[in-house]
């Protein structure tokens, strides 16, 4: 069989038998139950005969929306087999989003997790009559089914369909695996961009196969004995492709359903892999810094001197790949067992193995520590487009500052403008039926424009400086990087969200989201009343010092970089309102649509520090 992902989880099963391939906890409270590999097997055969039973023909789309799950896997694997390809959508997604994406994409059966997801398909299927054959709901106890829905099947009506399938639908769907093509799609893919459209990117088996490939040659530390936690969404091409690597190399998967318990999941669990994007770190780096705040002269010193000899250790020899001298090595493994190994178990991670890292910039400071404690951050870098990395951190002889090297047989050169391009196995065939995106996409020679800038090191390794259209000229011609300046105040602990403003404007201002908890502990320390929020983040004092925070990260900047005003914003910005992606990204356009009346109060010196009235 020529893809790898169509037989990858019955070749496991023959091999693994009854040992785990999987766990999985519903509940906030519940046991982690584990999955065995012949057990998931069987799962992913049921699957794809029930798929075949509902009447969907090769070349066929469905779409899943739902948190993480392991039905999302098993219908993939399932829908693999049919030679179906599967449109993966963010369970946060809007009404707008889902119907965009479902009409473009052509899905025929929609797969859905809870009730949120549920009202999005059943709206749909009611204004788009003939155009669904069915709603499959994963948490059926969950969703309370409107009177009118006669398209609806539970997770568990799904699989008995495929236990009772006829003889001749198993047969069927061999057949269907026996005509498999590399280049047949197995997953639309949709962009969540900072701007415009979001579009259908095409990824087939012959992408799987050749990411999968090359994964395997530079990730040797990366065996069957590790446990992975599947954190970020599985909606994401980062998570997917890492979930489809870890299967294939024999990996435990342990599957988060809400993100938002991560910080209890991952202590339950323990693994030794992640998937993370640096928003996680810089979490974790800001608490970890608290802590030390809040310790004795005498303890700050010591921890102060494991850090050196960390950084020493690791980053000056095992990064270089040489030998570390032996009386280091002991006081390494001195400062391992007081202070680096009580972190990793407060983080949850007390044996870690490697932590993929992708998504944003994360500061070069949060890497050397989490580096130096013996956390090994692997950095690197990629797109939808290009079925996740393009590449990333070597165990030996990456830079800190970059985003590692090309994986093999990826080519990366610097075209116009800085923009990195890219040529290789893993890169998309195209947008889905969208020939004039194609034709932006691609040059007339084949390589994709990415959209980011950067630039190659004399090693060869990656370095990133800006997404393109994040780039902003100020009214005197001076362009701005807005990601520096974000990446930089994200290590500080006051401040939760920046959006740096200043296109076409005659100096650089922001909108800053404080970390609450922390502003008010400062807040109360100083006297100041913290009851109201809005007040707290109207006081001159209060704006004052979140100033000269923001002052501390940008003193080496050019006069024309700095940011020159601020606005307190009392809430998030805002997925629901299109602010960021479902990845974070701050969508800029909409960002300054929303807070217009903020941004040129800014500007025209006057309440130029009013916050946004915080809505309940």
């Amino acid at each position: 069989m020529a893809n790898k992902l169509v037989e990858m989880v019955s070749r496991q099963a023959a091999r693994y038998g009854k040992r785990e391939a999987y766990r999985f906890c519903w509940h906030n409270k519940g046991e982690w139950l584990p999955t065995s590999w012949n057990e998931f097997s069987d799962q992913i055969t049921t699957a794809g005969n029930a798929l075949a039973a509902l009447g969907l023909l090769e070349k066929d789309n469905i779409a899943i929306c739902s948190h993480n799950t392991p039905q999302i896997l098993i219908t993939e694997f399932g829908a693999f087999r049919n030679r179906l390809a599967v449109i993966p959508l963010y369970a946060t997604s809007s009404q707008n989003q889902f119907d965009f994406i479902v009409t473009d994409g052509e899905a025929k059966v929609l797969f859905v997790g809870d009730m949120e997801q549920y009202l999005l398909a059943y709206n749909y299927a009611k204004q788009n009559p003939g155009k669904i054959l069915k709603i499959v709901i994963f948490r059926q106890e969950d969703v309370e089914k409107f009177a009118d829905d006669n398209l609806s099947m539970s997770w568990q009506e799904f699989m008995k369909l495929g236990e009772d399938a006829p003889e001749e639908i198993g047969k069927e769907v061999e057949e269907r695996i026996s005509r498999g093509l590399p280049e047949d799609m197995a997953t639309l893919i949709y962009t969540s961009g900072t701007t415009g459209n979001s579009k259908g990117v095409a990824i087939t088996h012959a992408n799987y196969n050749a990411t999968i490939e090359m994964h395997h040659k530079i990730l040797k530390m990366v065996d069957d004995k590790d446990l992975s936690m599947s954190f970020l969404p599985m909606s994401h091409i980062f998570e997917k492709a890492w979930s489809f690597f870890c299967l294939s190399r024999g990996l435990k998967i342990a599957i988060n359903y809400d993100p938002r318990e991560i910080q209890r999941t991952i202590r339950e669990v323990k693994p030794n892999i992640m998937c993370c994007v640096p928003r996680f770190w810089e979490k974790v780096y800001a608490g970890v810094i608290e802590q030390i705040a809040k310790m004795s002269p005498m303890q700050r010193m010591a921890v102060k001197r494991a850090l050196r000899v960390g950084k020493k250790r690791n980053l000056d020899y095992l990064r270089k790949g040489l030998k570390v001298p032996y009386l280091l090595e002991k006081e390494y493994q001195f400062w391992d067992k007081r202070v680096f190994s009580i972190l990793k178990r407060a983080i949850g991670i007390p044996d870690p193995n490697i932590f993929p890292t992708a998504g944003a910039a994360l500061s070069n400071r949060i890497c050397a520590f989490l580096r130096s404690v013996g956390i090994d951050v692997t950095i690197g870098y990629g797109l939808s487009e290009t079925t996740a990395t393009v590449s990333c951190f070597s165990p030996v002889g990456y830079e800190i500052g970059t985003v590692g090297k090309p994986l093999p047989h990826v080519k990366v050169k610097i075209g116009d403008d800085n923009e990195i391009l890219v040529k290789g196995p893993s890169v998309t065939p195209g947008y889905y039926k969208n020939p004039e995106a194609n034709a932006q996409a691609f040059t007339s020679d084949g390589w994709f424009r990415t959209g980011d800038a950067g630039y190659l090191t004399e090693t060869g390794a990656l370095v990133l400086t800006e997404r393109i259209k994040d780039l902003f000229k100020t009214s005197n011609g001076k362009y701005i990087a807005p990601q520096l300046l974000e990446s930089r105040l994200a290590e500080n602990k006051f401040i939760d969200e920046v959006a740096v403003i200043g296109d076409r404007r005659k100096f650089v201002t922001a909108l800053v989201v404080p970390n609450m908890e922390q502003l008010d502990a400062w807040a109360n320390k100083k006297g100041l009343n913290t009851n109201s929020t809005d007040e707290l983040l109207k006081n001159e004092t209060v704006i004052d010092f979140i100033m000269s925070q923001i002052n501390e990260v940008q003193t080496d900047l050019a006069e024309y970089e700095k940011i020159k005003r601020i606005t307190l914003l009392p809430q998030h910005f805002s997925l629901e309102k299109g602010e960021v992606t479902n990845t974070m990204k701050v969508r800029r356009a909409v960002v300054a649509k929303n807070y217009s009346k903020q941004i040129e109060a800014m500007y025209a010196g006057t309440a130029k520090r009013e916050p946004v009235t915080k809505k309940n």
